[in-house]
């Protein structure tokens, strides 16, 4: 792959800063953390490193609620630890992405400062969605939509008019209809950009308009509050959102044909999502879809086929994703009733399942060491605001956010130097996956996951292209790509035959009399 496409099969690792690794002992990691530890990425394979926001912030939300998109937070460094961070990026042969967070501020940002300052009717307010509340004083909001966190998605202000906020009060709604906040980020991402980052993920990619008639949803429960067709949805999805983003191509343009940009983009259906990877918009988006899938063969065959075909119509290329800093992790979710073992069996499957599919794929910090999801945080601890919106009824996204286990026998597991109290606590028993335990054994997650990052970069039919189809039994996915190779993944009940088709490259489980056992996947070439 050339350059300038060096993102249409890249495997992009994702980084929640705040977990990463601590260098400066306070409990949380840092931008200085995280450079220390650029060597186990480039020893992993990925080709790109994408980092959650480190701007400055109030911390509600992790960081996506941005008070300064401009600067870093002095709890993951400084200025000078942003710009050594891309030059020790570039220095040890990675790319970098960022996030920037386009939906919405903190309400500390002085935008929103100066708007509640200012009162209702006020120019200040124009960048924001400011509406008078319905009832005889007011006293209701506007809407009925309701915030992904929980409870209410208005909030009132003192002088009376509410303010619209998807997420939690203290994250409110920029107004995309706006000239000036247009124009800010338009400003924002050439000055990245030119600071030499290469590439932006964008938060809530499907969220920037809102229909201006303001329609009530209907229903008390956002989760079951989106039509069948969301592009009938009042906030989510809104066809508008696609003229925001020829402009943003047009300035990724103006820095070199390789600098790029994904979506977060939380959409219903496979076309829908094509749209938002058209030649004039961006370049990748989130398959959420397969990240949702169940660990069934045929809803997996029936997600590729829906994403590799809706995304072909376009030109793009598919970007396949088993988790991230907002999900459980999978080796939980294929867990069944809790046998982890069986996750990490799965979750080695579909690691071979998905680095072989066509296009690329995006890792999360933790699962190349098969970390599962903590589910016994204690509640003090819980900092997700999904916690307290929901009143103590949803735990939120922590349990996939705790730190990383790197060394050691006992925690932090050398995430922070000894001694230091993590914001979230490492469990005990991660003393057998630390990076540091797993490097030397052979059998370990992080040695598969090496080795099939190496072999996929190897093997000349890998990355971007498109698959073919072989007959397989019930319950047994198989496909060819060429030159010479096939994957097969066995999610039936029995082990299976292999077909006649070469060598073992490798496999995600020691093959029993020649055959794959079950919840099992095996490379194959005959090159």
């Amino acid at each position: 792959m050339d350059s300038a496409n060096w993102w249409r099969d890249a495997v992009v690792y994702e980084v929640y800063v705040r977990s990463f690794a601590d260098a400066d002992g306070d409990g949380t990691g840092d931008l200085a953390g995280l450079r220390s530890r650029l060597g186990h990425l480039a020893d992993l394979g990925v080709d790109a490193v994408w980092t959650t926001p480190w701007y400055r912030s109030p911390m509600v939300d992790g960081g996506y609620d941005v008070e300064d998109h401009w600067i870093p937070d002095p709890l993951f460094g400084t200025d000078s630890d942003v710009l050594d961070l891309v030059a020790e990026v570039h220095r040890v042969g990675l790319r970098l992405l960022i996030d920037v967070v386009p939906n919405h501020t903190s309400d500390r940002h002085p935008w929103f400062r100066a708007a509640l300052a200012a009162g209702p009717g006020a120019p200040e307010r124009a960048r924001y969605h400011f509406r008078p509340g319905r009832g005889a004083d007011g006293e209701l909001p506007p809407t009925d939509w309701r915030s992904v966190f929980g409870g209410p998605a208005w909030t009132r202000a003192a002088d009376g008019e509410w303010y619209l906020h998807l997420f939690a009060p203290e994250q409110p709604d920029l107004d995309w209809d706006d000239a000036e906040v247009r124009a800010d980020f338009e400003d924002l991402l050439r000055f990245w950009f030119a600071r030499g980052v290469d590439g932006v993920r964008i938060d809530v990619a499907h969220g920037l308009l809102k229909d201006p008639a303001f329609p009530d949803l209907g229903a008390e429960d956002e989760e079951i509050a989106q039509p069948p067709d969301r592009s009938a949805h009042p906030h989510w999805d809104l066809d508008g959102v696609h003229e925001i983003y020829r402009s943003w191509r047009k300035i990724a343009g103006e820095f070199g044909p390789d600098r790029v940009f994904v979506a977060e983009a939380w959409v219903d259906r496979p076309d829908r999502l094509a749209r938002y990877v058209r030649p004039d918009e961006l370049h990748t988006a989130f398959n959420f879809d397969f990240l949702r899938c169940d660990w069934d063969a045929d809803a997996l065959r029936e997600v590729i086929d829906r994403t590799l075909a809706a995304l072909e119509a376009v030109g793009a290329p598919a970007t396949w994703v088993l988790s991230n800093h907002d999900v459980v992790r999978h080796v939980t979710r294929f867990a069944g009733s809790g046998d982890l073992a069986l996750g990490r069996r799965r979750a080695r499957a579909a690691l071979l399942l998905m680095l072989a599919l066509p296009g690329g794929a995006y890792l999360y910090q933790g699962e190349e060491l098969g970390l599962e999801e903590v589910e016994d945080l204690p509640e003090a601890v819980l900092a997700d605001p999904t916690w307290d919106r929901s009143g103590h009824t949803r735990r939120g996204r922590d349990g996939c956010r705790v730190p990383l286990p790197w060394s050691g026998t006992a925690p932090p597991f050398g995430f922070a130097p000894d001694g230091t109290s993590t914001w979230l606590p490492l469990p005990p028993h991660w003393r057998t996956m630390t990076a540091e335990a797993q490097a030397a054994d052979p059998g370990s997650m992080l040695s598969l996951y090496r080795a099939a990052l190496a072999a996929r970069r190897a093997h000349p039919a890998l990355g971007d292209g498109t698959l073919t189809w072989s007959p397989a039994s019930p319950g047994v996915l198989s496909f060819a790509r060429e030159p010479g190779f096939r994957c097969v993944v066995n999610l039936s009940t029995e082990p299976c035959e292999l077909p006649e088709y070469g060598r073992v490259v490798m496999s995600s489980a020691p093959l029993e009399d020649g055959r794959l056992p079950v919840d099992a996947a095996v490379w194959l070439d005959r090159s």
